[in-house]
């Protein structure tokens, strides 16, 4: 097993590289870029002499003294290629894609991503300022889903076509259709402060007398202010796990060994958590990463702007728009890896389950 957990590691980074090279080639050849944004701004306030970018003083500086200065001979006819080529050289745009490429790897390897163009604070910073919403939210989320998930998908696999599989079945199906944001929307009508109920906060994840607060009813206020924003986020998640779980039992309660069992003696509760549970649960437990980072990293979005949550998915999506390539860069270089650790824990937790399983026999 260590030696099958070796190899896993060390593939790792080439997967790494290779996500990180394909995601470089197609944001390079995206338009728009902040060399483009910027040079866009400053001719839009030609002679204005206002704010360009968020970040890049020297630049906005210079651009000033350019515009000024040249905006009575020059007019329409655009930027100096002085003041290009220091903006090529302030975003880092001086230098050929393949040394942007090589010089990216050389310092992501020690995790430094730089800094962010418009917000001018480093990328790990402003990363790690947004990851305390996320965690909370994406850490919640899925543990809501999996406590509601497994048990209703045993309940369901257990009274296969009865009324109660039937109307559960129907509810979850209706929940996975209906958008997380619309629920976010429906909720707060409804429970937040609107025209019907006051028993929820509307936006925030504390209150804001939050510091004053002793630690039990900080943690109060803090479950208090989770619990409409997890609840649109795990309704999606809730569907898929649960037919999931409900299938993998059915599927292991119809095999050859749970009619041995049942023949030994053995009662219902016996054989299903004795022996169908553990082997029915493997292809649970193989969702756990996607499970995980969809929910941490991809429903966070709406539901961050909604609940006026700056978390992560915020961040990702303002930077998207952006163009801010250190902070778009180091926030899939960090969860790519993430998620490629997240898989060998996943694989690692199979062993865990089922013992018999062994991976590196079948390398």
């Amino acid at each position: 097993m260590l030696d099958y957990l070796l190899r896993r590691l060390l593939l790792i980074i080439p997967t790494l590289f290779g996500i990180m090279l394909i995601n470089f080639i197609i944001i390079q050849t995206a338009p728009g870029g902040p060399v483009e944004q910027t040079i866009a701004r400053l001719q839009g306030q030609a002679g204005a002499g206002g704010r360009v970018g968020g970040g890049g003083n020297e630049v906005q500086s210079a651009a000033t003294n350019h515009m000024q200065s040249d905006a009575l001979y020059r007019g329409a006819q655009g930027l100096s290629p002085d003041l290009v080529a220091q903006i090529k050289k302030h975003y880092g745009f001086d230098r050929p894609a393949p040394e942007r490429f090589w010089l990216m790897l050389h310092h992501y390897l020690r995790f430094d991503f730089g800094n962010s163009f418009y917000k001018d604070v480093p990328v790990t910073q402003l990363i790690l300022s947004k990851m305390p919403v996320s965690i909370s939210l994406g850490l919640w989320s899925t543990l809501l889903i999996y406590l509601i998930s497994i048990p209703l998908g045993i309940a369901k696999a257990v009274r296969h076509g009865s009324r109660f599989d039937s109307l559960t079945s129907t509810a979850i199906i209706i929940g996975n259709a209906i958008p997380g944001f619309l629920f976010a929307i429906v909720l707060i009508v409804i429970f937040a402060g609107s025209s019907y109920l006051h028993w929820f906060p509307m936006q925030g994840l504390v209150s804001p007398q939050f510091r004053q607060l002793d630690l039990l009813h900080q943690f109060l206020d803090y479950l208090h202010h989770l619990v409409l924003p997890v609840f649109c986020m795990a309704i999606g998640g809730l569907a898929s796990l649960t037919l999931l779980t409900k299938n993998s039992f059915l599927d292991e309660i119809n095999k050859q060994y749970v009619m041995t069992a049942r023949s030994k003696g053995l009662n219902e509760h016996q054989v299903l958590y004795g022996h169908v549970f553990r082997n029915a649960m493997l292809i649970v437990i193989a969702g756990i990463p996607a499970t995980l980072l969809g929910v941490f990293f991809t429903s966070s979005l709406l539901i961050e702007v909604i609940f006026n949550l700056d978390g992560m998915g915020l961040l990702s999506f303002e930077s998207a728009v952006n163009r801010d390539y250190p902070v778009i860069f180091g926030m899939l270089f960090i969860f790519t890896l993430m998620g490629l650790l997240l898989k060998v824990i996943s694989d690692l937790t199979y062993t865990l389950v089922d013992p018999r399983i062994d991976f590196e026999s079948r390398l």
